[in-house]
């Protein structure tokens, strides 16, 4: 029996457990990133188990959502970042050079390697053929230092690409299509493999919007094999020695298949306030839109930037519209620069932004209230532009740009046929605004900086033998990590200083929650199903950790944040009958007797409702591994103990 691609590479990097389905197996990891929102925590992290030089072929630090300065945190967390990659053998990508996913698969991005990065949309790498898995800071700083990374073997979903997509028909909208079919939560525990003769009609970055856009599956992480298209977008970025032709067999077996046919594909938008909202344009309507949003990990290419110039040119944006465009990298504006395409742009009156994140994660261009705004990005979570009563849809490059200038939604079709958009032979390559690390020999002399707004990493402790205390936040289905720990132009600066962000801590949903844990001391918050989807940001839990929570109970958890709750020594409950989730309310006295032993050795945990007198059953599926995480009060604890 033949291997998926999956299998190929994650059984070549296996270093521990059982190479089983269900089974958790450790994984070598080749390269690591990370950004800044997220960065200064992994290395405060990394400083903590007390390794001098990542072990790690190579290891990125990018600076690209915290850009916007309106304060001396963001600076002073970026200073921090470059100081510390200097010393321990990190590249450092500077402001101004490019979004982490886009910078990476243009310049580092290897076929058949395993990367991991502090940010969920890490996936985009599977577009050039990696493994390349989102994970908390504390995963990315053990791998730097050389331990490995832990997954269950996954089960792979093999989505079988036939035909070509027709004129205006874009991968966002094959992604788009593909969360129709399998919803936000309908990933988890699984790994997308991309396969079928379509393929080779998608360009790499065509590939890397669609991988990208993994992650709001739920999806472990999403592939494409790495064949001639690869290579010759490797030779374009004078990294041919690089490429390496990969498949998966051709007897591999698979646990799902899903057939697409690309030339059936037809423009759609994800309506508010879910990725998986997914309608036909022709199912909403002729829409009177607000605000255009171009960018992002997803769609920044600089293929994707001449289709919205072509479209553009000779044009006007709408005069009801506000249309901003940011480029991906500083490759791509150059590029765009030299070819006059930028200056289309800024002719038909597009507003350009800085090559970062920008207004995906809520840092500018919030649209107005009640603002319509079309966005090329992966999330339009509630409040997640940073206007609360925004309504969000996701969409293709093609058709924010035909929407920006009709003033409606547009489908791109009306447009006529569509130019063959061919990637370049040859990129621009220059690496000016990447600085390499010090030599071994000189990392004694250069001074870490810290700013006075980044705070340790906060502590934990041991697993209790018993809890008794309150219930402090009861939310409903599909909580995501912006409910969690809102993004924003506010509160991101406040990333490396837990203390603060803590404040801010699920106000999204009950703005009295902060204060309500931190009277309680101790408390166990109740969720429904999906929890913490979304971001990797580890925030999520260490905000919650340092309130005081010993445990989250749920219906079901999303991949990371449920990896983020153990790496933060928060015991991860679910309901063994999701029908005791009527059975706690909010304030309720919860008692856990025993537990210490309970998880010791596997047993299921009994929480005891002292307000209404119930028992409620729950599960905690541990591997040894993550048992022992849970005992000593976290992954650091853990790592620490290890030695």
């Amino acid at each position: 029996m033949g291997l998926t691609l999956t299998e190929k590479i994650l059984k070549a990097h296996t270093v521990d457990g059982v190479f089983e389905k269900g089974k958790e197996i450790g994984i070598r990891i080749d390269q690591t990133l990370t950004q800044d929102a997220t960065g200064t925590m992994a290395y405060l992290e990394f400083e903590a188990i007390g390794i001098p030089r990542v072990k790690t072929e190579r290891s990125v630090a990018y600076i690209d959502h915290n850009t916007l300065q309106s304060g001396f945190e963001n600076a002073d967390d970026h200073r921090f970042i470059g100081s510390v990659a200097k010393k321990h053998g990190i590249w450092f990508s500077r402001p101004g050079n490019g979004i982490c996913h886009q910078v990476h698969l243009e310049r580092f991005g290897i076929p058949g390697k395993t990367l991991i990065g502090s940010d969920s949309h890490t996936p985009t790498g599977g577009g050039i053929g990696m493994i390349a898995i989102g994970a908390g800071g504390l995963d990315v700083a053990v791998a730097m230092g050389g331990g490995a990374y832990y997954i269950t073997y996954p089960k792979i979903v093999k989505v079988n690409l036939t035909g070509k997509l027709n004129s205006w028909c874009a991968a966002k909208d094959v992604i788009l299509e593909v969360l129709r079919r399998m919803s936000v939560k309908g990933g988890v525990g699984k790994v997308i493999e991309y396969t079928g003769e379509g393929v080779k009609s998608l360009s790499v970055p065509e590939r890397a919007t669609i991988t990208n856009m993994g992650a709001e599956l739920g999806a472990t992480t999403s592939i494409f094999p790495s064949d001639e298209v690869t290579r010759q977008f490797l030779k374009a970025q004078k990294r041919e020695d690089a490429w390496t032709a990969l498949c998966a067999d051709d007897d591999a077996v698979y646990d799902e298949i899903i057939e697409i046919d690309l030339g059936a594909i037809e423009p759609m938008a994800a309506c508010p306030h879910m990725p998986d909202n997914v309608k036909t344009l022709s199912e909403i309507g002729d829409m009177k839109i607000d605000q255009v949003c171009i960018g992002s990990c997803t769609n920044s290419s600089l293929q994707d930037m001449m289709k919205v110039a072509h479209i553009l040119k000779g044009k006007t944006v709408h005069p009801d519209v506000s249309l901003s465009i940011a480029p991906g990298s500083k490759q791509v504006l150059n590029m765009l620069a030299q070819n006059g395409a930028l200056a289309v742009m800024i002719d038909a009156g597009a507003r350009i932004l800085e090559s970062a994140c920008g207004p995906c994660i809520g840092m500018g261009q919030s649209p107005n209230s009640k603002g319509i705004s079309l966005r090329t990005f992966n999330r339009n979570f509630e409040g997640r532009s940073g206007t609360k009563d925004g309504q969000i849809y996701l969409v293709s490059p093609e058709v924010a740009a035909a929407s920006a200038i009709q003033g409606v939604l547009t489908d791109p079709r009306s447009l006529g046929d569509m130019p063959e958009f061919k990637m370049p032979d040859e990129f621009i390559i220059n690496d000016n605004m990447i600085e390499k690390p010090c030599d071994e020999k000189d990392m004694d002399s250069v001074e870490v900086l810290r700013g006075p707004n980044i705070k340790p990493f906060p502590k934990t402790e041991p697993l209790w033998e018993s809890v008794e205390c309150k219930c402090s936040l009861k939310v409903e289905d599909n909580i995501t990590t912006d409910h969690i720990m809102p993004a924003g132009a506010k509160i991101l600066p406040l990333r490396s200083n837990i203390p603060a962000i803590s404040e801010h801590c699920f106000t999204v949903c009950d703005e009295n929650f902060p204060a309500r844990a931190k009277e309680m001391g101790a408390s166990i918050i109740v969720g429904g199903a999906n929890y913490g989807q979304g971001s990797s940001r580890e925030h999520a839990a260490l905000a919650p950790l340092y309130l005081g929570v010993k445990a989250v109970l749920t219906k079901s958890f999303a991949r990371i944040h449920r990896a983020n709750l153990i790496n933060a020594g928060i015991l991860p409950l679910e309901f063994a009958n999701e029908a005791d989730y009527d059975n706690i309310n909010l304030g309720d006295e919860l008692a856990i007797s025993d537990l210490r032993d309970a998880v010791a050795n596997g047993r299921q945990i009994v929480i005891t409702n002292k307000t209404n007198g119930k028992e409620i059953k729950c599960n905690c599926e541990l591997t040894e591994r993550t048992r022992d995480i849970i005992l000593a009060g976290g992954l650091l604890n853990y790592t620490k103990l290890k030695g």
